[in-house]
């Protein structure tokens, strides 16, 4: 009866050992599941079109931080207070003027001509997040991030193994007693039977060997192909100069103050004169102006002290609108730093081929701290340039260069090889 018990008890072990497998991969991969892509798209079109210049996902800007939102508050009442909240505030809703009086009496700008799904697809973007691959769409074609392994693969990988080290552990306690081993009582005594068990055998010591080599080649190399990788980096600069002011609510060409960037490998840095084009006669800041500087709020005091700092740089007296000529430089701090090996021509990508700035820098038109967008790394560039379809022939500044120079040779069409590679660095490479 011994011998039928511990097969019985063997059996439940193994029973259970899958049944952990099991209900490890059912849980992970529903936590997983595929996020309503259409919805997440176009409630992220709507949530930076009226809500960005407020509000954040993960902090404080203006208003709160929107990131589950429908966790805190009724989907009905967030209906209300976005369609009209000083409606709803007269109506006497206790949450609605309670949010007023902590944001010092400012009001919300209503949205009475979002319709419910609209709202609901805002909210959906609050809930789910930005996503996990970030697309950058340019004029001429869409490049995607490499996809990486899904976080939770791993969490079963993990879970799998150490379920399997268990159900081996418990398995080489039933077989020692099958052999006629006293049987231990306690948890205790159970755990060292295991330990023994797992000392005195060496299949399982060799499992264990491999097991933690893999993981630590696996972490190594994970490591190493981080290094030099500045993604997300963004260092403080002198003056909390706002891109998302200039580029964004202004309206401010990229070009206009990285003029070099058409014609030049570098964009260049622009020079205090080219900030002193507009503000000589931009002094201050809109009374309602403010931005996200280094986790704190600056409003219009704040930025009327920044825009002094140009002054100071550029030598110019305010009171006697003249220049001093005290000039000091600004010390703007690089953000896109590329390898002394890595050769990059702004003139190439953005005059020949036409690309917008955003195609590598992001949204530089929502930030006010600019940051370092994308990874900038080799594969990135090369998947970029696998992706991108650029029409040479079609574009005029090609176009107008090919002309010139047939004219020049007295050709009707100017190729390579008739010229030798001559004057074709500018478009060929």
């Amino acid at each position: 009866m011994k011998s039928v018990a511990l097969h019985s008890k063997l059996t439940r072990v193994l029973f259970k050992g899958f049944t952990i497998i099991l209900f490890f991969a059912i849980s992970l991969s529903s936590y997983s599941q595929d996020i309503d892509e259409a919805r997440q798209k176009e409630g992220r079109s709507l949530f930076k079109s009226l809500c960005a210049s407020c509000h954040k996902l993960d902090k404080k800007l203006v208003g709160p931080a929107l990131a589950g939102v429908e966790e805190r508050r009724d989907n009905a009442w967030l209906k209300a207070w976005i369609k009209n909240n000083a409606e709803l505030r007269a109506s006497g809703d206790r949450d609605a003027v309670a949010i007023f009086e902590e944001y010092n009496g400012s009001p919300m700008t209503a949205f009475p001509q979002l319709v419910d799904q609209q709202i609901d697809d805002i909210l959906y973007y609050t809930t789910v997040g930005d996503p996990k691959a970030a697309v950058v769409a340019g004029e001429e074609g869409v490049v995607k991030n490499t996809a990486e392994a899904p976080g939770w693969l791993i969490y079963i990988l993990a879970a799998a193994i150490i379920v399997a080290f268990l159900i081996i552990a418990n398995l080489l306690k039933t077989i020692s007693e099958l052999k006629g081993a006293p049987k231990s009582q306690g948890t205790l005594a159970n755990l060292n039977d295991v330990w023994e068990g797992f000392k005195q055998n060496t299949f399982l010591k060799v499992l264990c060997v491999i097991f933690l080599l893999l993981m630590a080649v696996y972490v190594g190399f994970g490591t190493l192909f981080k290094v030099g990788v500045d993604e997300g980096y963004s260092p403080l600069q002198p003056i909390a100069f706002s891109h998302k002011i200039h580029a964004g609510d202004n309206k401010i060409d990229c070009q206009y103050c990285h003029s070099s960037a058409k014609h030049s490998k570098h964009s260049g840095i622009p020079s205090v004169n080219v900030c002193m084009n507009c503000h000589k006669n931009i002094s201050e800041v809109a009374e309602d102006t403010k931005i996200e500087w280094d986790g704190i709020t600056y409003g219009k005091a704040e930025l009327d002290k920044e825009i002094a700092k140009v002054y100071e740089a550029a030598g110019w007296d305010v009171d006697n609108l003249e220049y001093t000529g005290n000039t000091k430089p600004v010390k703007w701090v690089r953000v896109h730093n590329l390898p002394d090996f890595v050769y990059f021509n702004h003139s190439q990508h953005v005059t020949v081929a036409g690309l917008e700035c955003q195609k590598c820098h992001g949204p530089v038109e929502e930030m006010d701290e600019m940051r370092q967008f994308s990874p900038l790394t080799m594969g990135w560039c090369i998947d970029c340039h696998k992706e991108t379809k650029v029409d040479l022939k079609g574009n005029e500044y090609y176009k107008k260069i090919h002309d010139e120079l047939a004219k020049k040779y007295n050709v009707d069409e100017v190729t390579i090889a008739q010229l030798g590679g001559k004057e074709c660095g500018k478009c060929h490479y």
